[in-house]
């Protein structure tokens, strides 16, 4: 065992990972590659050494991993290996090293990079010239689809890692994906979607003053049942109709030829807009949009009994029945409230078509809640910037919670867990149109 000198520093030239040369390294054998961890550890504490920080468990094996992986690298480069006698043969040959640091994902660390006499070395394991690591990348951006500004994200990890990343540095990293985006946003997009949910979202915007500004947003579901976000477009002002054309025609140039039913809240000329870009569509009213709208127009004291009375309207069978039992409810509460009356007439149109669906469609139209749980994430990470420099800026903030959803796919595999009955139902409702026979 080595000693370690007074404060639980190691000796100079000597590292925890001295030692790992007695502990068998492990194959593929999760349980080996488990114990060799566990010896680490008690080794590093039994020695006093920490775990992360300069000089580190952690910093001291990943650099003995790093400079493992450019040595092989050189062995490949020159042919043999290093200390062989091949490489006295006059030809091009190992030439000592030299110290890098590079920042990893837990903080900087120091290596040393070989080199060869004709410096045509070219490693994969880490770059010319790169200075950090692609999970550190990472980091900033998940930092970043979080709503931390640069200095904040320069802050964290001068706290955590302990290392200096300017705030140039951080943004060179976010803009990196700037290419990405504006791929993203213009690329094809599936022929026919079942359903489209529609709405926008209001960010603050400093351009010469702060405004709100709209940003469109719109999300599809495949005929496999995978929710397909298809884009995000900023605006100058609030939302209206005539952007929404521009929106909607886009899609249609994208490649969306048809979609069955556009789910939206109540904008006036929305309805239009949208049967001007797809004739054939149904425009339902998001009933739960509707729902609240109601909600908002009474004292909170009424809500239950309100919501109670309401659910027969939108449980109906058809619409002679909805009408009915909204005859009932306004007897109730109309005479009280009555511009809930004058919402419902407003809306009815744009509201029956729900009635005419199975069980199975009107569970996936009922709400906009796939598009209002994206704009939730939206909101949390604008939020916390508060406002945002440009409109660049904001996109990419908005991009980067989209890149950052379901990471794990579980929540798309629920989902279409789910989606078979409902795109039975509407392979029968929309019959020829989810499938078409030329295909």
């Amino acid at each position: 065992m080595l000693g370690l000198a007074a404060g639980g520093v190691w000796p100079e030239g000597q590292t925890v990972t001295d030692d790992v040369d007695a502990i068998a390294v492990p194959g593929d054998d999760r349980g080996a590659q488990q114990r060799w961890a566990e010896q680490l550890v008690e080794q590093a504490q039994a020695q006093g050494v920490s775990l992360v920080g300069p000089g580190g468990l952690l910093a001291d094996v990943t650099k003995r991993v790093l400079e493992l992986g450019l040595e092989v690298e050189m062995s490949e480069h020159l042919g043999y290996d290093k200390h062989d006698a091949v490489g006295r043969d006059g030809g091009n040959s190992r030439n000592g090293t030299r110290a890098k640091t590079v920042l990893t994902e837990i903080g900087p660390v120091e290596i040393d990079v070989p080199r060869d006499r004709d410096g045509t070395f070219r490693p994969a394991t880490v770059r010319k010239r790169q200075r950090r690591l692609e999970g550190v990348d990472a980091m900033v951006l998940s930092l970043c689809a979080k709503g931390l500004t640069t200095g904040e994200i320069s802050a964290h990890l001068a706290e955590v890692y302990g290392t200096e990343v300017s705030k140039e540095t951080i943004s060179k990293i976010t803009d990196a994906i700037l290419a990405e985006m504006s791929e993203w946003l213009v690329r094809p997009l599936e022929r026919v979607y079942p359903v489209v949910f529609i709405d926008a979202i209001h960010v603050k915007v400093r351009d010469g003053q702060v405004a709100n500004r709209a940003f469109y947003c719109a999300i599809g579901v495949t005929v496999d049942g995978q929710r397909d976000i298809l884009g995000i477009w900023p605006s100058s002002g609030s939302e209206g109709a005539k952007f929404w054309l521009a929106v909607l025609t886009e899609l249609r140039n994208r490649g969306v030829a048809d979609v069955c039913i556009v789910v939206c809240d109540g904008l006036k000329g929305l309805p239009d807009a949208i049967t001007t870009t797809w004739p054939a569509a149904i425009v339902q009213t998001c009933v739960l949009h509707l729902i609240r709208n109601t909600f908002r127009l009474a004292g909170r004291q009424h809500w239950d009994k309100m919501a109670r009375d309401l659910r027969p309207v939108y449980t109906a069978t058809n619409e002679a029945a909805a009408k009915e039992r909204f005859n009932e409810f306004a007897e109730i509460w109309c005479e009280q409230f009555p511009a809930i009356r004058s919402l419902w007439d407003n809306a009815w149109t744009e509201f029956v078509p729900f009635l005419d669906y199975s069980p199975e469609i009107r569970r996936v139209i009922y709400s906009t809640n796939a598009i209002e749980s994206l704009h939730a994430r939206f909101r949390r990470a604008t939020r916390a910037r508060g406002h945002f420099p440009n409109e660049q800026a904001a996109m990419k903030c908005l991009y980067l919670v989209v890149r950052s959803l379901d990471p794990t796919g579980r929540g798309a595999e629920r989902w279409m867990n789910r989606w078979k009955p409902a795109l039975n139902a509407f392979a029968l409702t929309f019959e020829g149109r989810l499938f078409p026979t030329d295909q």
